[in-house]
């Protein structure tokens, strides 16, 4: 449980790896040729019978760069996901186990705060580096050196403030992540209407492949970007409620449990 999670930046480039290397391969060895053996099985079956109607195959759907780049895309920020919700899990453990363990109406007074302060650094690292340690450390410093309740309420309500603006940043890369998927399905459909009507002129003899392809791959694209970004708009939304709640339940215990028992002796 005290296992020291890998560096974030060095987990999300080594995630980006690994997934495109997996999607791309599977592309490569199965999607791309069955789905290549689909449609030429389709042109085949409309040169027999030309009412034949194709039925959409989801190999088909998914077969194009574009939406290539989508998944891995959305696989990346899954795992970029679930890298920050075992932080979480962390983080709220750590809270829930209340690190100091005061009894019901203990008094903490100024003397106090060194052995408190021991308290907290004989804890793993892995759950020094925790919000709850930190701030509960920064207020009793405080509090120890100016003998003022308010002051270390403030310390401790800033250091709270300060990781949940910390948390809203590190949410930047995911909310690329959300804006690249759709742009990158836009561009899909640009490529496709422009592939459709470079074979516009086919068309006129009554040869209309070229055209549905290129529109195929238009609408194709847009369709897998906009489901997969609905879905990871929802999962950064579910990830950001948890953040969020854990800051608050964090400054709640604080007032709470620590704060409230801070006395000076008159």
């Amino acid at each position: 449980m005290n296992k020291k999670l890998p560096n974030e930046f060095l987990f999300t480039v080594v995630a980006l790896l690994i997934v495109t290397v997996f999607v791309h391969a599977a592309y490569v060895l199965h999607i791309r040729p069955v789905a290549e053996a689909t449609l030429r099985a389709d042109r085949e079956r409309m040169t027999v019978d030309p009412n034949y109607v194709t039925e959409r195959s989801f190999y088909v759907i998914i077969k194009d760069y574009e939406q290539e780049a989508e998944i891995i895309l959305m696989l990346w920020a899954l795992a970029i996901i679930g890298y920050k919700s075992v932080v979480q899990q962390r983080e709220l453990r750590v809270l829930r186990a209340e690190v100091l363990r005061l009894p019901d109406g203990t008094r903490i007074l100024p003397e106090d705060t060194r052995e408190y302060t021991r308290q907290l650094e004989g804890l793993p690292a892995a759950d020094r580096e925790t919000l709850v340690p930190r701030a509960l450390m920064a207020a009793l410093a405080r509090f120890g050196a100016t003998r003022n309740v308010q002051d270390a309420s403030t310390v401790a309500h800033g250091i709270c403030q300060s990781e949940a603006e910390r948390l809203d940043s590190d949410m930047a890369l995911l909310r690329y992540i959300a804006w690249a998927i759709p742009a990158i399905g836009f561009i899909g459909t640009v490529r496709g209407i422009g592939d459709a009507l470079s074979q516009a002129h086919k068309a006129v003899t009554g040869d209309i492949s070229g055209v549905t392809e290129g529109l195929g791959v238009a609408f194709n694209s847009t369709l897998i970007a906009l489901i997969l970004s609905i879905l990871l708009m929802f999962l950064m939304q579910q990830l950001q409620r948890v953040q969020e709640r854990r800051v608050l339940d964090t400054e709640t215990w604080l007032d709470e449990k620590i704060i409230r028992n801070l006395q000076v002796r008159m």
